[in-house]
């Protein structure tokens, strides 16, 4: 199927060859035609997909066919709106930041204002995009909230709502937030909610805020990417660091995102592979966005070939070439495990997916296998000296500790 097949205006499609989009992707086939006819959408698709084109397009395309007022000097599309028309809710700075960039790409013929607020920034240059007008918002849930507690955003004009990774979005806690935009917003409005998993949580929120909706999936929720080759490492925590180095090594990865359990976790990581000169940079809450995007805009051009990240902030990390994903610490969640290998073997690539598996996290684990319904293939890697460590299945036999350096302050000593 082509995209002129799909319903969109002229403006649309040429934008979307400037993108250098070819063919449309399944969740676009699915969702642009439907959402064209203004029905509420149920989406499961994870990043990567071209799911946000799936939401921006038809978003695009429908309040320029509703659009109120005088044309401004750009095109039917351009009025100077105090209410935006469409506004996409998302979890993350690192995602709506995106999501700006494919909706300014997409209505740059079209003439729609678009414009993104997230917490972490000033609030000076989006109150200005703001107050000149904006036909489509993109917004995290409290940055949102807040200016329209200021007086600055005025939502009784959206027509179009998407609310994406609304899984994510149920995890971090917003969910509260998300039920006060949506009590902001006029009744008379077409919804699109998108999710990675269609859980029992999102299907639970879903209902109050779909109305008879038609359910697009791509994929089912729990299944990893095929052409990912997944690989257990058994090791014991305090040789987790080294590990990783030698992996790292031994790989050569062209581009690895490493997932972390905490900040701190992902610091020390960050500063162990510069010790052993390996470029990295680390992203998560702490990090000031200045700081979050040029570690990300490093990892997309090759300054950094690792990015090492925690689950609160990967979710927004959307690079294509990711070579290897690499689990330093398993997720709680066994359908995070799946969302991150999703990063890998994107667009039709092959990717590697490699998790380091410390006793701690045994019982993480097994929820995952369970989870993929199958055993994952557990190796060693050659030349390593492993310490005493829990190997998942007693067929197994553990590797014989062989002695090692340790520094004691003074003097060095075998154990």
């Amino acid at each position: 199927m082509s995209f002129e097949r799909l319903g969109l205006e002229p403006g649309l499609l040429r934008a979307v060859r400037d993108l250098g989009y070819a063919d449309p992707t399944p969740i676009q086939q699915q969702a642009v035609p439907i959402a064209l006819q203004g029905r509420d959408i149920l989406g499961c698709a994870q990043t990567g997909t071209g799911k946000t084109a799936a939401f921006v397009l038809p978003a695009l395309q429908r309040i320029a066919e509703h659009a109120d007022g005088e044309p401004g000097p750009n095109g039917k599309g351009s009025q100077r709106r105090r209410s935006p028309a469409a506004l996409v809710v998302t979890p993350t700075r690192e995602l709506a930041g995106q999501i700006e960039e494919v909706a300014r790409a997409c209505a740059k013929y079209e003439g729609q204002r678009v414009a993104a607020v997230y917490g972490g920034v000033g609030y000076d240059p989006q109150l200005s995009k703001l107050r000149k007008g904006v036909d489509l918002l993109v917004a995290t849930p409290g940055r949102l909230l807040d200016l329209q507690q200021r007086g600055e955003a005025d939502l009784s004009g959206v027509r179009v709502l998407v609310l994406d990774e609304a899984d994510r979005m149920l995890d971090m806690g917003f969910w509260p937030d998300v039920r006060r935009i949506l009590r902001l917003l006029p009744d008379e409005r077409q919804n699109m909610l998108f999710s990675a998993t269609l859980s029992r949580d999102v299907l639970r929120v879903a209902g109050p805020t779909l109305h008879d909706p038609a359910t697009v999936e791509v994929a089912p929720s729990a299944t990893p990417v095929e052409a990912v080759t997944q690989t257990i490492y058994p090791v014991a925590e305090l040789q987790k660091i080294d590990l990783l180095i030698k992996l790292l090594e031994e790989e050569k990865p062209s581009r690895a995102l490493v997932f972390t359990r905490t900040r701190h976790r992902a610091d020390r990581v960050c500063r162990h592979l510069k010790r052993n000169r390996i470029e990295g940079a680390a992203i998560h809450s702490d990090r000031t966005q200045a700081q979050r995007q040029r570690a990300l805009d490093g990892f997309k051009n090759g300054s950094y070939r690792v990015l090492v990240a925690t689950d609160i902030v990967a979710r927004g990390i959307d690079v294509d070439q990711i070579s290897h994903v690499i689990n330093y610490d398993l997720p709680s969640q066994p359908h995070d495990y799946v969302h991150r290998i999703g990063r890998t073997a994107r667009a039709g690539a092959s990717g590697t997916a490699i998790s380091l598996l410390a006793g701690e996290q045994a019982e993480e684990f097994r929820q995952i296998e369970r989870l993929l319904e199958q055993r994952l293939p557990c190796k060693d890697l050659e030349g390593f000296s492993y310490l005493q460590r829990h190997l998942p299945y007693p067929e197994r036999k553990t590797a014989k500790p062989k002695p090692r350096l340790v520094y004691n302050g003074s003097a060095r000593r075998r154990r």
